[in-house]
């Protein structure tokens, strides 16, 4: 039998933001707001380490296979698309069917599937199940947020988000070092496997203490077309932003992707104001604050996502660092956002979001600048103090710009926000690795040639320039086999600076957006409606 509880939304005007709930205490574990975020972040875990654990895995899965190139790409692809184009239709299943049930389901999915991943013997059943992953792992985000926004009371929700977000940052950041560990050490199984006991875990106390809230006035129906219209916009355009590196930016293909998903965008706009119960009701939009803060989320995720991901390349291929080193190096960034993020949530309850959030992206803006002056002699200390400046800057971020969605949108729609919230990040972190992606081949394919001709060596073809290109985009030295000593350590060197060059202008660029998000987090305030789901449980 389920246990839920009713929730009457309540307007701005009825009650303080930050008033204590009137609701009774929550007796024992079930519905207990800490042993309720404690769950969703066991949860939650999975999903956000899944997100880089396996990049670490795909070399070993593609020799173990025999997979091409391609078809090792679409074990992210996969998984990164389903997650994306689904998250804001499974936070409305949530807001429907109830947080509880969603979660559950989205848990015990994802579990199995990790599990079934582990036991096949083909790229084509790893891919599909990847991108089952991703399915489930929709149903499961969105839903997280909702319970904890129905189970806190106001004056505690940013401090749970905050903790929340730690979670989530400590997951991603810790992802590359636990997959190295476990593909050194273990197989590449393993990290799928390792998902199923952490999933009975979840199962087993979300059965115990999840507490199902339901808004009063929640849906009762489905916007079917809403649903199917939103999943094609979302879909032809994380597929263009996908593709873009591989096609080019100039290629036909990639606009026309990018134009099925303006019009599909149109026309999701325009039914929503024709259907009786929209899947988001663009009122939602009016509110300033929300638009804000989910522009604020693409835009730190373009800074993070976009200038991190040429971070892995330039300590693994240019100081010639493991998988493991490479991630023990990221510490500092992980460990910042651990400490940071519950201090940000007190920080934020406090003083509101403006001035931690404006603070944070300055933060980032700062780290995003410090990067751009690594070079390839960059000492440990000195990359570690611009990865803990990151990581400091990011913690207000994710917490505050999380509450601010969240809370600022009716109780009812507490799911479809969580999914803005996600999708905003997934697709920021998309446009940012392309976008990115594209300034640093543009200023490699702009100084390879004369960095190769200054060093002495002999003349490329543009075949073998655009080979080459490819690969220093990397920060890989493009030798050919029984290549001499000396012509080899100037290629390398060569490649390195070149691609040094190119990370130096994305991590300006990447600090350019940052200083933009600045600006937008002036335009956030504390949820107005953060009180209505405050209370199903009292602290």
């Amino acid at each position: 039998m389920t246990s839920q509880t009713t929730i009457k939304t309540t307007g701005p005007g009825d009650r303080p933001p930050g008033a204590p709930s009137d609701a009774r205490p929550a007796k024992g574990l079930r519905g207990h707001p800490w042993f309720t975020l404690f769950t969703v972040a066991v949860g939650v875990m999975m999903v956000a380490l899944d997100g880089t654990i396996v990049a670490i895995a795909n070399p070993a899965i593609q020799k173990d296979l025999s997979a091409s190139f391609a078809e090792v790409q679409w074990i992210t692809n996969g998984y990164f698309l389903a997650l994306a184009v689904s998250l804001i239709t499974a936070g409305k299943l949530g807001d429907r069917f109830g947080h509880r049930q969603t979660f559950l389901i989205g848990v015990v999915g994802f579990a199995a599937a990790s599990g079934v991943i582990g036991l096949s013997s083909s790229i084509a059943a790893v891919v599909v199940f990847r991108v089952l992953q991703g399915l489930f792992g929709a149903l499961l985000m969105p839903a997280a947020l909702g319970l904890l926004r129905a189970t806190f009371p106001a004056e505690k929700l940013n401090m749970a988000i905050g903790i929340w977000g730690m979670v989530v940052g400590a997951s991603t950041a810790g992802g590359p070092i636990l997959g190295g560990v476990l593909v050194e050490h273990v197989n590449w199984q393993s990290v799928f496997f390792i998902n199923v006991p952490v999933g009975i875990l979840a199962v087993v106390l979300g059965v115990l203490i999840l507490l199902d809230h339901r808004a009063e006035n929640a849906p009762r129906s489905f916007d079917i077309l809403g649903i199917v219209l939103l999943s094609a916009a979302m879909f032809c355009l994380v597929w263009a932003l996908i593709k873009a590196p591989e096609w080019g930016w100039g290629d036909g293909r990639t606009w026309l992707f990018i134009a099925g998903s303006v019009v599909g965008f149109a026309l999701f706009a325009f039914w929503e104001t024709k259907v009786k119960e929209p899947l988001i009701p663009l009122a939602l939009f009016r509110s300033v604050p929300l638009s804000a803060g989910v522009m604020l989320m693409v835009l730190m995720a373009i800074a993070f996502m976009g200038g991190l991901f040429f971070v892995t390349f330039y300590l693994q291929n240019v100081h010639d660092m493991s998988p493991i080193d490479a991630g023990l190096h990221l510490l500092p960034l992980t460990g910042m956002m651990i400490v940071g993020s519950p201090l940000a949530g007190a920080m934020i309850t406090k003083l509101g979001p403006r001035i931690p959030l404006a603070g944070g992206m300055a933060a980032t803006a700062i780290a995003m600048y410090g990067m751009s002056t690594l070079d390839t002699d960059t000492g440990s200390a000195v990359m570690s103090l611009w990865f803990a400046l990151l990581g400091l800057g990011l913690a207000p971020v994710m917490v505050g710009a999380t509450e601010v969605i969240v809370g600022n949108a009716p109780m009812e729609l507490s799911g479809v926000a969580g999914g803005l919230q996600q999708a905003a990040m997934q697709i920021g972190g998309s446009l940012g690795t392309a976008v990115l992606g594209a300034v640093m081949a543009s200023k490699v394919d702009s100084d390879l040639a004369g960095n190769w001709t200054s060093a002495g060596l002999p003349p490329l073809t543009a075949a073998q320039e655009a080979q080459a290109s490819e690969a220093v985009q990397v920060g890989v030295a493009p030798l050919a086999p029984g290549t001499p000593d000396a012509i080899a350590a100037k290629i390398t060197d060569v490649a390195r600076d070149t691609f040094v060059s190119g990370m130096s202008l994305a991590s300006l660029v990447a600090a350019g957006v940052a200083v933009v998000a600045v600006f937008v987090a002036f335009l956030t305030k504390r949820g107005e409606n953060a009180e209505a789901g405050a209370g199903a449980a009292h602290i």
